[in-house]
Order: C-alpha cells, then sequence, then structure tokens
C-alpha cells in the first residue's frame, strides 16, 4: 500500500514539474529577434521604408546621429565594427555618401551586404537658376555688397583650409536627394523589398504586402503635393541648398538655393548678388531654413532682402524632436506640404 502511493505521489510531482516548464516563457518570443535581419541604412527615408516593409522581421538603425548633416557625416570606428556585424547596410549612392567606398575595402571580408537603393532611379541634373542668371545688377545697394563680400572673405580662409575636404563631398551635378520626391519613394521602396526579399524569401510574401500598403500611402502623399502646388500663387522657394530638384521636376516647385547640391559648397559672391536681387524681382516673401543645417548665409540673404523665416524638412535625418514626437516620413511630408502651402499662396 505504501508502495503505491509513493508510485503516485511521484508520478504527481512529474506532472506538476512537467506543468511549470510549460508555464515558463517560450523561448519562441526571441526567435523573431535572433532571426529578424540587421539593417544599417544611410539616410532617414531607408531606415523608413526598411521599417515598414520589413516589420517585425528587421531590425533597422541609421548611421547617422539625430540632426547629421548627411553630405559631411563620416562612420566612425564604432559605425564601423557596427557595419561588419550587420546583415545589410542599405545606402542612396549618386554621390551622396562619400564613405561607401572607404567602408566597401574595409569590410570586404565581412558578410555585410551593402547595396544602392538609388543608383537604378532616373535622376535629375542640379540647374543653378542664380548661378545662371545673365542679368547683372550694378545698381545693388552698397551696404547689400559689403556684406555679402564681408561674408565672403569671412569665408575664404576656411574654405580654402576645408577644400580637399570639400572635394570628398563633391556630387557634381547629379542631385542625389532622390526621396524627397514620394513616386521615386516608391522606386526606393521596390529596390528595399527585393533587398529584403532576397535575405529572407520565405517571408517574401509578408514584405509585398506591407510594400503594397505603403505606396499606397506615397500615392496619396503624391496627390496632395500635386493638389497643393497646382493651386499656388507661386512657384519658387528660397533653401539653403539644392535638395529640391525632384519637387522642380515632379511639381514645377523652382527652388533658389543658396548653396549647392551639398551643404558644404560655398556660394560665390557673384552668386549671392545674383541671389539677393532675384529674391527681391519676384517678391519671394520667404526663406525656408532646414532642420539639420545652421546656414548663415541664408542669415545674410534674409537680411538682405527682408524675407520672413519658415522651416522645412529635407528629410534626410530625424533630429531629437522629431524622434522625441514620434514624427516619421509620411507627418514630415505632411507638415512640409503645409509649409508650402504659406510659402507659395
Amino acid at each position: 500500500m505504501q508502495r503505491k502511493l509513493f508510485l503516485l505521489l511521484a508520478v504527481f510531482i512529474l506532472v506538476i514539474a512537467a506543468g511549470c516548464q510549460k508555464s515558463e516563457p517560450s523561448q519562441g518570443t526571441k526567435v523573431s529577434e535572433d532571426t529578424a535581419l540587421d539593417v544599417y541604412t544611410t539616410v532617414y527615408p531607408l531606415q523608413f521604408i526598411t521599417e515598414r516593409i520589413g516589420g517585425e522581421y528587421v531590425d533597422v538603425k541609421t548611421v547617422y546621429p539625430p540632426g547629421a548633416d548627411e553630405h559631411t557625416y563620416e562612420p566612425t570606428q564604432r559605425d564601423m565594427i557596427k557595419l561588419a556585424d550587420a546583415d545589410l547596410f542599405l545606402y542612396i549612392g549618386l554621390g551622396l555618401e562619400s564613405f561607401v567606398g572607404k567602408a566597401e575595402e574595409t569590410l570586404k571580408n565581412e558578410n555585410v551586404s551593402m547595396l544602392s537603393m538609388g543608383d537604378t532611379l532616373p535622376i535629375v541634373e542640379h540647374h543653378d537658376h542664380a548661378e545662371d542668371s545673365d542679368e547683372e545688377h550694378h545698381d545693388h545697394a552698397d551696404h547689400a555688397d559689403a556684406s555679402v563680400e564681408e561674408h565672403h572673405h569671412d569665408h575664404e580662409n576656411e574654405a580654402d583650409h576645408e577644400d580637399e575636404h570639400d572635394h570628398d563631398h563633391d556630387h557634381g551635378d547629379i542631385d542625389p536627394h532622390v526621396w524627397i520626391d514620394p513616386v521615386l519613394m516608391k522606386e526606393l521602396a521596390n529596390n528595399v523589398l527585393v533587398a529584403l526579399s532576397e535575405k529572407m524569401p520565405e517571408q517574401k510574401q509578408t514584405f509585398e504586402k506591407n510594400y503594397q500598403v505603403l505606396t499606397k500611402e506615397l500615392e496619396e502623399l503624391d496627390g496632395q503635393f500635386q493638389e497643393v502646388v497646382e493651386q499656388a500663387k507661386r512657384k519658387t522657394i528660397i533653401v539653403p541648398h539644392a535638395a529640391y530638384g525632384y519637387w522642380e521636376q515632379r511639381y514645377g516647385i523652382e527652388q533658389l538655393a543658396i548653396s549647392g547640391i551639398s551643404s558644404a559648397s560655398e556660394p560665390s559672391q557673384k552668386k549671392l548678388k545674383n541671389m539677393i536681387d532675384l529674391i527681391k524681382e519676384e517678391q519671394v516673401p520667404y526663406i525656408l531654413y532646414e532642420q539639420n543645417i545652421n546656414s548663415k548665409l541664408a542669415d545674410v540673404v534674409r537680411a538682405e532682402t527682408g524675407a520672413e523665416a519658415l522651416h522645412i524638412h529635407n528629410l534626410a535625418v530625424l533630429t531629437e524632436d522629431d524622434i522625441k514626437n514620434q514624427d516619421d516620413y509620411l507627418s514630415l511630408m505632411k507638415r512640409n506640404i503645409d509649409v508650402l502651402k504659406k510659402a507659395l499662396y
């Protein structure tokens, strides 16, 4: 009798033990994290696309810190170590990220796949409206000439000192800011879809569904841009650097850019004078400042023309405030539309 009781007690203990094991946290919750693709990107729009398409199957980070200038930032040694451990490194190309060539050489023996997402897109060549102006305005006010000349001379030594550095960031005439156009964002998204599907083919169907949802949102955004510009009284915006050529091509918004394709490009004294004259002649009421560029030249132009300041987002990087407010590509672009309504109406 005691033997039977002992056996029953032993069985009971085993059952309880088995039940306890089943009630422990399942390792299955870690499978998604362990198998998720580790992806790094350059500009924020690539991070946004990858997160939207990849969903829970990707862990995405940008190499740019909040508020960085995408034209001049160079990854640190710590960044390179992180890239070496990643599955994918997605960048725009088109001459934007000057460090990519060095990174490819450094990481050539690592498993990370480094892929350009923008090289297959139709590109815009930058046309500088202020620099190409044939009109010479000799009746420029003396104080304006002095102010522009003084600022130009203040930067001469700095420009000479950084000549070699600026050459590293020279994009030529190709505008790499393709993400500013919602239609081209769809093409970027398709390239990201292909890259993720090749790395994780078992989730291709999920990625395609997420891609379809995203493209519909981008199409709606494109329609909103078209509507705003069609009703606008003006079609000219003044910006710190030439990041909006794709708006000009797609929607007819003419950008007058103080600097060139790269924010590091210093305009000539002649160009500054021409720009001031153009702004006055066309009675452009606003200068649009960008979230990641501290443009003293824009301050000079604004002071000489009396234009007011507005703020636009070039989407290349998020700021700390953007992250805190949980803004994303769509919300920031819709905010840009609101800015354009004020600048162009």
